[in-house]
């Protein structure tokens, strides 16, 4: 067998690997490569070769199956599977999930979108303490994209779920329609599925004092629950795992609190939906940073929660200029082009009760190579803030 993997990335390099193993001839294509001649039995992709691009087109009109790195590993996995995709939450739910599993003495891996590919955890069961003994009864907990969807055809979970679904990767998929079908689409080819609203569960007992346990998450919360009690897990079991459970960084997470102003990294806000979601659990007054390379949302959905939380809005990168034409009418904002500045701009503003509050609505990938690398840089130009002493306790709120 012939096959091709589009990316060398480290999806693409594992389902290179996997078929290697498998004794398939593989080429993998990347950078300014060009579609090889030859007759090809299947090509591979990763998540981020969009539909249009030049192999992706080659492969088609060269009658070649194209099928995502995520089907080349479910279809070789020889566990159980529970699926999670949405707008929001879905690195979150993954590791609750996955941390509760493995806390009841249930073997899981979070994978998928989450970080680790399928067929890398294909490759080395044992370093994610999957013995051959317990293959069988353990559990891949699947993080799936969008992205993935879309060349995505044969999957079938013993459960799925779609946290949520919002305004997102419009400058992928061309449409919120073409977007939201995506994400339905997974729970197509599911055993058990569960969608956004699940009132008719009253478990909010089990999540009561744990990072889910706000209006916000709430619902997260409860998927989660259905989720785990799929795989087989009870209440006290479920508790424990929501009560042990610690937050992936850059979501929510608090860095420092100076002269009674918190300073809260949601650098994984990377759409506008998760913006307003990090806004509001703030539950208080906010100095909002925002801004960087925009995905398609209308910056317009999220102007009532602007007008009911924020108190001024700190922008920076490339569309800050979008940012501040659609929210200036609502709210005050300040162009500050770069973090470093707007961190120092909102100390200078900010006042005891306040949050300032990194939450960019947008993706980093203008001014940093990773939102990660966002946070963290957040972090150390509020460390150097700090460091410059207390602030002016004169000040009143603004």
């Amino acid at each position: 067998m012939n096959a091709i993997v589009l990316g060398n990335g480290r999806s693409g390099r594992a389902a290179a690997e996997l078929l290697r193993r498998e004794g398939t001839r593989v080429v993998v294509l990347d950078g300014e490569d060009t579609w090889p001649d030859g007759a090809w039995d299947l090509c591979v992709t990763s998540p981020g070769i969009p539909l249009d691009h030049p192999w992706q087109v080659a492969a088609r009109a060269a009658g070649v199956k194209v099928i995502s790195e995520l089907q080349l590993g479910a279809n070789r996995w020889k566990g159980r599977t529970l699926a999670v995709t949405g707008s929001k939450g879905k690195s979150s739910v993954v590791k609750l999930i996955a941390d509760t599993l493995n806390l009841a003495g249930v073997p899981a891996v979070p994978c998928g979108n989450y970080g680790t590919p399928l067929c890398e955890v294909l490759l080395s069961p044992a370093t994610f303490h999957l013995s051959p003994l317990t293959l069988h009864s353990s559990w891949a907990v699947v993080e799936v994209s969008s992205f993935q969807m879309e060349t995505t055809d044969d999957f079938h979970p013993d459960a799925a779920a779609i946290l949520n679904l919002q305004e997102d990767h419009l400058d992928r998929h061309g449409s919120v329609e073409a977007y939201h079908a995506l994400k339905r689409k997974l729970l197509a080819g599911a055993r058990a599925a569960f969608a956004c609203d699940l009132k008719h569960l009253n478990d909010l007992t089990l999540m009561q004092g744990s990072y889910f346990d706000n209006e916000v998450l709430r619902t997260n919360g409860l998927i989660a629950i259905a989720l785990m009690r799929v795989a087989g897990l009870d209440d006290t079991q479920i508790a424990a795992g929501f009560r042990a459970f610690e937050p992936l960084p850059h979501r929510m997470q608090r860095v420092a609190e100076i002269g009674g102003v918190r300073y809260v990294d949601d650098s994984k806000a990377t759409s506008l939906a998760a913006l307003a979601a990090g806004v509001e659990m703030c539950g208080g007054p906010v100095r909002l940073i925002a801004g960087g390379l925009a995905k398609g949302d209308n910056p317009k959905t999220v102007i009532p929660r602007l007008r009911s939380t924020v108190k001024k809005v700190y922008l920076i990168g490339r569309c800050a200029d979008q940012f501040l034409s659609a929210w200036h009418e609502a709210v005050p904002c300040e162009a500050c082009e770069t973090l470093d500045r707007a961190v120092a701009a909102a100390r200078r503003d900010a006042v005891a009760g306040e949050t300032v509050l990194l939450s960019p609505g947008a993706a980093s990938f203008d001014q940093f190579e990773s939102y990660g690398v966002r946070g963290d840089a957040f972090a150390s130009f509020v460390c150097a803030e700090a460091q410059r002493g207390e602030p002016d306790t004169t000040k009143q709120g603004r």
